[in-house]
């Protein structure tokens, strides 16, 4: 799959053949407009995380690769690395379970870390492009 840049949070169903970050369940218990304050919360919440290498937030990378909010709030996260030596590849799913916790109404937070399909520079936003200088 060609992707310019991070999977976007959308509060509707994605086909997982064009979209392998299949992101929300289509008939939510959750009124549409909160669905889309959640998804929209912790898209802000998933930027306030960054690799300390990197001056590029993580979302911005590409390294979310799934997120699943549940009709109980529950929210799953499927993520990656650069690369799977990193040294917080301990603390990033810490990093990240904590700041999405904070978002208001959100309930138990689950991150997985995945590394397949393994991460590569063309899941980069053009934000983090220009901030990388990776042209």
């Amino acid at each position: 799959m060609d992707h310019a840049g991070p999977v976007g949070l959308e509060p509707v169903a994605q086909d997982t053949e064009t979209n392998p970050a299949n992101l929300a369940e289509p008939a939510s218990a959750l009124p549409q407009e909160e669905l889309a304050r959640l998804t929209d919360d912790i898209v802000q919440a998933l930027k306030s995380v960054y690799d300390p290498e990197i001056p590029v937030d993580i979302y911005e990378l590409g390294l979310i690769y799934k997120v699943d909010i549940e009709d109980d709030r529950t929210v799953s996260i499927d993520m990656t690395l650069t690369a799977p030596g990193c040294p917080v590849a301990g603390e990033m799913p810490i990093w990240v379970q904590n700041a999405v916790a904070s978002v208001d109404g959100v309930g138990d937070v689950k991150v997985d870390m995945v590394f397949d399909p393994p991460w590569d520079p063309s899941r980069m936003s053009d934000e983090a492009r220009v901030a990388l200088d990776f042209w």
